[in-house]
């Protein structure tokens, strides 16, 4: 199997790459050329519908299809994406504007982990019995949901994009799922991957298109049962609004304005090195990047020169070069919203310490999306900066005496995604953790993942948990089975 990169990309539905029912088509750019290499299609409703038709037509078979048989397709396409990673990784970063050893070191792996972790685990997914002494049995039993949605954001494309499909295939539904448009590439190879693997005809179905013109029609269809989508918290509210009227089970992972909590007692080397991940992997488009950096007062002056001297470390540049720590952002629409983020700082008051600025390319790279590094200093909690979501390579820094006054910073957004805490003091860690209003807390860590824990936000992050049962329970319905003795 050769997995290249086409230049029109095919809708997957039954088992078949088709064309679009309309012959629409969108570009797509390589973010760190500038270029359209590929397009993408514009699906519309009569897309979705042959989709669902499909999987509806496949979801008999599929959803009795037992454990074991699930568990060696699933665990084959694992094995091919691994045998594939090169290909997919170079696809990742062409589409994304990552740096290629990012895709390889970490997006494409986790791919294959999703596949291999639900695959081993729908074997051992098991339910609860209740005695009621000598009266009776309760026992409940976990069945598919039917047909589900997914839908996924361009940030990690295959890596989310797999988190949510591979556990939905893993308990029997049959599934109807969209991409992000604007990273498209890596989830079309993945229909290859699972056709060589055997994944039944219509069990997985990818429509490519737009929110408004796709996605919006798998949301409202009345035989979707069940949606999971990530991405930003006003999409999140629209798919609520029009999935809650219908019934439908719905998980959101949104958006997130994580605090990341530096106490003076923190392991320094560890905590630096580690807050320029947590800030600016991926250029800061990874819903779990610290973007609020609050660093103890005693402290805050020596983190500040270190950090800043860092950061003007970070190589920003060709992403198929290994040297480059930053590529490009994805999208030119994206570019646009994070260079006036940071215009915005500037009104509001906002010290630009480093970056702020584009970065030309060079070479191949002239026409792409470079934002260098950006640290701002002197805002307040509750400016718009602070407040609201910027999704690229910007951070802002912040100071604070006491641990109240950091749980006060930490918890004054609307969003609850995740919290880093910096200390030594185990006590203090426990303590904080408890009262950090977020769904992930990493203690002296950042991004250091355990497949079976739940995974989700507070507040306007977002309704639900993914990962280990909680996912397995979100796609399928328990039903309680009472038996008089």
């Amino acid at each position: 199997m050769n997995l290249t990169a086409p230049e029109f990309i095919s809708n997957y539905i039954g088992g078949e790459w088709v064309k679009p029912a309309n012959n629409k088509y969108l570009d797509n750019t390589n973010p760190a050329t500038g270029d359209v290499y590929s397009h993408t299609p514009d699906s519309d409703a009569t897309d979705v519908q042959k989709a669902v038709d499909a999987a509806k037509a496949a979801l008999p078979k599929w959803s009795k299809t037992s454990l074991e048989d699930r568990f060696m397709i699933l665990n084959k396409i694992a094995m091919l994406i691994d045998e594939h990673l090169d290909e997919l990784a170079l696809a990742e970063t062409n589409d994304n504007g990552k740096p290629l050893w990012l895709s390889k070191r970490v997006d494409i792996p986790r791919a294959s982990s999703n596949f291999r972790f639900f695959a081993t685990g729908i074997m051992h997914f098991s339910t609860e019995s209740h005695n009621m002494e000598d009266r009776a049995i309760n026992y409940t039993l976990r069945q598919p949901v039917g047909v589900v949605g997914c839908i996924s954001p361009w940030n990690l494309p295959l890596y989310l994009f797999t988190w949510k499909i591979a556990p939905a295939l893993a308990a029997g539904n049959c599934v109807v799922a969209k991409p992000s448009e604007v990273t498209p590439m890596t989830s079309y190879l993945l229909t290859h991957i699972c056709k060589e693997a055997g994944l039944p005809d219509g069990v997985l179905n990818i429509i490519h298109g737009t929110g408004p013109g796709c996605g919006s029609a798998i949301v409202a269809h009345p035989e979707i049962k069940a949606i999971s989508f990530t991405g930003s918290t006003r999409a999140g509210k629209d798919i609520a609004a029009v999935a809650a009227p219908m019934f439908k089970k719905i998980s959101l992972e949104l958006g997130g304005k994580n605090p990341n909590i530096i106490f003076e007692d923190c392991d320094w080397k560890k905590m630096m090195n580690t807050t320029i991940q947590s800030s600016f992997s991926n250029q800061g488009q990874i819903c779990l990047c610290g973007s609020r950096v609050l660093v103890q007062k005693s402290i805050y002056e020596k983190f500040k020169a270190e950090f800043l001297q860092r950061v003007a470390a970070l190589t920003v540049g060709d992403p198929l070069q290994d040297t480059s720590k930053q590529g490009a952002v994805v999208s030119k629409m994206h570019y646009d919203k994070v260079m006036g983020c940071i215009e915005l700082a500037k009104q509001e008051g906002g010290t630009v310490l480093a970056g702020g600025h584009a970065v030309r390319g060079t070479g191949r790279c002239e026409n792409g999306l470079f934002i260098a590094p950006t640290v701002i200093e002197g805002l307040g909690p509750a400016c718009r900066t602070n407040m609201e979501e910027i999704f690229g390579p910007v951070v802002t820094l912040q100071s604070f005496e006491t641990e109240e006054e950091a749980l006060a910073l930490a918890n004054t957004s609307d969003y609850g995604l995740s919290a880093t805490i910096w200390t030594q003091d185990v006590t203090r860690a426990n303590r904080v953790a408890a009262k950090v209003q977020s769904g992930i807390i990493w203690v002296n860590c950042w991004l250091l993942r355990d497949l079976r824990t739940p995974f989700g936000g507070f507040k306007n992050s977002g309704i639900g948990r993914e990962g280990g049962w909680d996912a397995l329970r979100f796609f399928t319905e328990p039903k309680n089975v009472c038996i008089e003795l």
